[in-house]
């Protein structure tokens, strides 16, 4: 019995163990094992699952034999998991028992954490301004009334934060459309060093007024052609160039670096590399794992005087995917930050 048993949780594609109706394990594959301990097998199921919710399923489905359902939370070292558990009532050779079945819905419980935050962070974006504006319109129509100069201040104020929810609006709308097409690939070919150039010219006058210099390292006479959307790396090589015009500080140089077609193993095939870096301050390696998240900035404040959305690095993020490729970000306090896409060319 105990080898059929066995053998039938076995067949199951996910975290399951038999109950008997004398309440010890009778089985448990081996998804059950690393999830809730190798040496719960023959163990009483009240010191094997501790959470009373799951206690209580089990305990009320031995005894009406009622399919129950609920939740198990746990941690595999690196994030909380939760686990949605059906409890249903088998019959088994020595008489009923229960069948406890773990599935992993961690991923879908991140994505409603995600929806919420995104909702709650675009939230705080609008209201900022709007909470300016609201003040500034009060003002101009009461004290400020017959103030010239106060006016024209106060016109100045609400002219800035006009612009700054205009970029949130915008860059919401590229991230949603990035996402949408994140799937289709691009097939249009495009020459990226003919891209880095426009990209630095147009860039340059922004750098002067920073007191920052941009320059470029491309491979000499030679076009390096992938396939891409010309707009999305434009915004890309855009984005990632204002942020290093923006927080590399007075005095510091911006450099293009663009590679010659060659095999990438990290893209088992030819590829190229592309590098935006700067000798500026850099950035705590604390903050590296979460800046191309929505809304994450290393200084909120700072990012914000700049004009920042906090949502550049995400939309760079989610451009390369479409276009396969990988995004690295390297940085040190006092040495600088550095950007790496790598793009396969077919």
């Amino acid at each position: 019995m105990s080898d059929f048993v066995a053998g039938f949780v076995d067949a199951v594609p996910m975290p399951a163990l038999v109950i008997r109706s004398d309440e010890r394990i009778a089985a448990a594959n081996e998804p059950a094992r690393a999830l809730l301990g190798a040496g719960i097998g023959g163990r009483h199921f009240l010191t094997a699952l501790r959470q009373p919710q799951l206690l209580d399923a089990i305990e009320n489905c031995l005894r009406d034999r009622a399919p129950r359902a609920t939740d198990y939370l746990g941690n595999d070292g690196r994030q909380d998991t939760t686990f949605r558990v059906s409890v249903r009532p088998v019959d088994l050779p020595t008489g009923g028992g229960v069948l406890v079945c773990f599935e992993d819905v961690t991923h879908a419980h991140q994505l409603v954490q995600m929806r919420r935050d995104f909702v709650a962070n675009v939230s705080h974006e609008l209201r900022t301004p709007l909470t300016a504006l609201i003040g500034f319109i009060e003002t101009l129509k009461g004290p400020a009334r017959n103030d010239p100069a106060g006016q024209q201040r106060f016109l100045n104020i609400m002219e800035a934060e006009a612009h700054r929810m205009n970029r949130l609006v915008g860059d919401l709308l590229s991230l949603s459309r990035v996402e949408a097409e994140e799937r289709v690939r691009p097939t249009s070919r495009l020459d990226l060093a003919e891209l880095v150039l426009s990209t630095i010219q147009s860039l340059t006058p922004m750098a002067e007024n920073n007191d920052v210099r941009l320059a470029h390292d491309l491979p000499e006479g030679q076009r390096v052609v992938v396939a891409a959307d010309e707009d999305q790396l434009r915004q890309v090589l855009t984005n990632l160039v204002e942020n290093g015009i923006k927080y590399s500080g007075k005095g510091s140089t911006v450099t293009v670096r663009l590679t010659a077609p060659d095999y990438i193993p990290r893209l088992q095939g030819q590829g190229v590399t592309l590098v935006v870096e700067d000798s500026g301050a850099g950035i705590d390696p604390i903050h590296l794992p979460r800046l191309t998240e929505r809304f994450y900035r290393v200084d909120s404040h700072r990012s914000r005087e700049m004009g920042g959305t906090g949502l550049g690095l995400a939309i760079v993020k989610h451009i390369v995917n479409r276009h396969r490729g990988r995004l690295r970000i390297d940085s040190e306090k006092e040495q600088g930050t550095r950007f790496t896409i790598t793009l396969p060319v077919g």
